[in-house]
């Protein structure tokens, strides 16, 4: 096993206790310490005997939490977290409040390979993938900072999660099992990844007996040649391939996938791309998430206007699909994946 305690479970803790010859209950503590209260280093978790606490760093154990370098909050009370890695790296995570519910976008890998045009992560290329604990580390960042308990969790920050679904999966065993927040509440993003989605339904299937977290696709236009235009690696996956995997993932789970859009105005968000789309999308159970394009600099994308976007989402409705429209959060702060990453690097 590593030297981090935190992702791990509260059985694996108490056996863990067990191995370095303290009581069972050493274990109980140190995840009520790891969980509940959120201690950032063995020298917190006071309940813990002086000199098990001294062992434990000589041997190098630590409990993994990642340093905060950089926030900012918007009119809004949207949150961004830059946080530091051990090897130096940096990550973003987001809180996005309502008064209802505490959501945290979460990154699975510093950068991304998978180049969007209109993502800025997407322009540093990919560094590395991130680990359970700086995984998990980053809802335990929000909720320490806002100073409230996460009740969703969204795998739509820095990276693919699907080339990093082993570590993905344990972070969400992690989230669902140590700190209660349930699998219906947490949902993993794709812009797809060639025979990734069949390998993910049945590694989750394996792990937790059934997949309950939901699926996100990210199409982002309702046709390849338009896709590939957006999203350059989707030359390897056509799009009925992608769509064929999508509902072999709902035969083999059972949980219906979400289709995510960015719009992007006078550019994918005409009528006829709705219709389109439509016809892509209907007959199997899916939902469609509209999301605003959040612009960028270094591209010229357009966001749309209010009455694109309606006239968008009015032609899917029409045609039998569910449809909603993701809320834009954080704008003044350039809450947009990637964004505060960039910025830092570039001062």
């Amino acid at each position: 096993m590593s030297n981090v305690l935190l992702g791990r479970s509260a059985a694996e803790l108490q056996d863990w206790a067990v191995e370095q010859g303290q009581k069972p209950f050493r274990g109980r503590q140190l995840h009520d310490w790891l969980y509940a209260k959120g201690a950032r280093s063995l020298s917190d978790i006071t309940v813990l005997p002086k000199a098990w606490r001294t062992e434990l760093l000589n041997q190098g154990m630590e409990v993994g939490r990642l340093r905060e370098v950089h926030r900012s909050i918007a009119a809004d009370a949207t949150t961004k977290l830059l946080l530091a890695t051990d090897d130096g790296e940096t990550i973003e995570t987001v809180g996005i409040p309502t008064d209802q519910r505490l959501t945290v976008c979460v990154s699975s890998q510093v950068g991304c390979p998978m180049a969007c045009r209109f993502c800025a992560t997407g322009k540093g290329g990919l560094q590395r993938s991130l680990q359970t604990h700086e995984i998990v580390d980053q809802v335990l960042s929000v909720r320490d900072v806002m100073d409230r308990r996460p009740s969703h969790v969204v795998f739509m920050g820095m990276g693919e999660p699907l080339l990093n679904s082993e570590a993905v999966l344990s972070a969400i065993r992690c989230l669902n099992e140590d700190l209660g927040i349930g699998q219906r509440r947490i949902t993993v993003s794709t812009v797809g990844v060639p025979k990734t989605l069949p390998q993910l339904a049945e590694l989750a299937l394996d792990q937790f007996g059934r997949a309950q977290f939901t699926l996100a696709v990210s199409l982002h236009a309702p046709n390849q040649q338009l896709r590939e235009e957006l999203i350059p690696t989707a030359h390897t996956y056509p799009y009925e391939a992608l769509l064929d995997d999508c509902r072999h993932y709902l035969a083999v789970t059972g949980r219906r996938v979400s289709f995510e859009y960015i719009l992007l105005g006078e550019l994918n968000d005409f009528p006829e791309h709705a219709a389109e789309l439509a016809d892509r999308v209907g007959g199997f159970q899916s939902h469609v998430n509209l999301i605003a394009y959040n612009p960028i600099e270094e591209e010229e994308f357009k966001r749309p206007t209010p009455q694109r976007i309606e006239a968008f989402r009015r032609v899917l409705e029409r045609r039998g699909v569910a449809v909603s429209l993701r809320a834009s959060r954080g704008l003044d702060q350039n809450a947009a994946c990637g964004q505060l990453r960039r910025q830092r690097q570039t001062h």
